[in-house]
């Protein structure tokens, strides 16, 4: 339903849909913007909700999300450099432009999580970690605040970045997102048993046997490469990745071999449909989707705070 209402709205409304199979351009607007656009926006939501899965399994957190170790702050940072040396906009029409953000973006994700681990000397102790990815968070994004201080004609472009927008997401982005979301998918569903092991502590995880070096590092670079991948492609989007964990366990209570891919669903569905009230709401003009994002993921997690403490705590 959503991937249909995904195709419907537009700056030209219904019309478009109405009229693809006589009209050409129509048909351009439907199956080269409208629907690529869906597509991507459900992949890249889907990402998140597996990374923030994967990451309050491994840091046993529920206030964990897909930025945690850096990446968000990384991603900034090369955007930041990236158009300080290109000195235009990241909207330009030129393509090499356009890849050069994405890489630059995905480059950068990449690059603050393994400074992260490098500061953490490893992923033996959780603790370190969480602290490692909020030191390196604060650090880079103070260097991103002076690029954009001292070259301040990247700040409309840095805006959009970190509002995140789904609108220039074509076949070949999405493409991507889902080579990778599908070998993410794989990966987080076969260590899925070492997040179990976790749940129930360390010690016990390690009574069971459970390689807990290698299988923490395998999870961190499922974690990097999904935040990397969606952050290149649509920017800082909030609350996604942080929220859709807990939509599913608000519904179903399960282990994390169903859990991360539940979360990667409804992250899905969660961007998605952000995604079609940010066209909606002004149209024919669009709010960036990661206000959007924000306001409803910030209320449910407001709402699941507050049932928790008419409960007795946090659920």
């Amino acid at each position: 339903m959503l991937m249909i209402l995904g195709t419907s709205v537009g700056s030209t409304g219904l019309d478009s849909l109405r009229a693809m199979w006589q009209d050409p351009v129509a048909a351009q607007i439907v199956w080269d913007i409208r629907l690529p656009r869906s597509l991507g926006a459900w992949l890249a939501g889907a990402l998140l909700g597996l990374a923030g899965a994967v990451a309050q399994g491994l840091f046993r957190n529920p206030l964990a999300d897909p930025y945690l170790l850096g990446s968000a702050s990384g991603a900034s940072l090369a955007v930041a450099l990236a158009l300080a040396l290109f000195g235009g906009s990241p909207f330009a029409t030129a393509w090499v432009l356009r890849l050069g953000l994405t890489g630059a973006a995905f480059a950068g994700a990449v690059a603050a999580v393994l400074l992260t681990l490098v500061l953490a000397q490893g992923v033996q102790h959780s603790l370190r970690l969480l602290l490692a990815g909020v030191i390196v968070g604060v650090v880079l994004g103070a260097m991103t605040s002076l690029v954009m201080l001292t070259h301040p004609d990247v700040l409309q472009a840095m805006q959009a970045f970190m509002l995140g927008s789904t609108g220039f997401v074509g076949w070949s982005a999405a493409g991507v997102m889902a080579m990778l979301l599908l070998l993410c998918v794989v990966a987080a569903v076969g260590l899925s048993r070492v997040l179990d092991g976790l749940s129930l502590g360390e010690a016990t995880a390690q009574s069971l046997g459970l390689p807990l070096a290698p299988m923490r590092a395998a999870l961190v670079a499922v974690l990097a490469l999904a935040t990397g991948t969606a952050v290149a492609q649509t920017g800082l989007i909030a609350f996604v990745g942080l929220a859709a964990p807990h939509l599913v366990r608000s519904v179903v209570k399960t282990t994390h071999n169903r859990l991360v891919l539940l979360s990667a669903l409804a992250g899905g569905a969660l961007l998605l449909g952000a995604d079609v009230l940010a066209r909606a709401v002004l149209a024919p003009q669009e709010l960036p989707v990661g206000v959007l994002t924000a306001v409803l993921g910030g209320g449910y997690l407001l709402w699941l705070m507050y049932r928790g403490q008419g409960r007795g705590g946090w659920r």
